[in-house]
């Protein structure tokens, strides 16, 4: 994956819009993924999915705590992409309490596949989902990566996390092994 340049996918995202009144003020804007990280320096951790237990209370919440430590190391965003609809990534963020890190809504999955990170979670109902992984993006081309052991689609893990971790993308932006 290093080296590589990320997909070119357009997300099906939803924008607050007072404009439009009433009690979902909100309307559908396309997201082109390259166009939004070119120039910057972004940190994009993927995982299976919204409110479900290691993302909702390990995962997102880490990078969210860490936030400021990525933009003092110099990341410009941070990023959680899931294989989920954007009603779904806006209310399990508010459900969050996010206020930093943003939500990529990759609903029909187009991004994780072409990352080749579309598992089958059949098994649990879930359909198609993305494998836990991150990745540090330079203007749209990946220096850093780092996947969880055992990619599979028969739900032979333990929905592994750690090596996702935002501790483990902050020692690779700050040449700090401990982390």
């Amino acid at each position: 994956m290093l080296g590589r340049t990320i997909p070119d996918v357009t997300l099906k995202t939803r924008v607050r819009d007072e404009s439009i009144g009433g009690p979902n003020p909100f309307r559908w804007q396309d997201l082109n993924v390259r166009d939004e990280f070119a120039g910057k320096k972004v940190v994009v951790f993927s995982l299976p999915g919204a409110f479900t237990p290691t993302c909702s209370n390990e995962q997102c919440p880490n990078y969210e705590r860490l936030y400021d430590l990525f933009k003092a190391a110099g990341v410009d965003e941070v990023y959680c992409l899931s294989v989920n609809d954007a009603f779904v990534m806006y209310q399990w963020g508010k459900s969050l309490g996010l206020e930093k890190v943003k939500l990529l809504p990759d609903g029909s999955g187009h991004f994780t596949r072409r990352m080749g990170m579309l598992i089958d979670k059949d098994h649990l109902g879930f359909g198609y989902r993305s494998w836990r992984y991150a990745m540090i993006v330079d203007d749209n081309q990946i220096t850093h990566w780092f996947e969880e052991p055992g990619i599979n689609d028969s739900g032979a893990d333990s929905d592994p996390y750690g090596e996702t971790a935002p501790e483990k993308l902050l020692g690779a932006l700050t040449n700090d092994p401990v982390a």
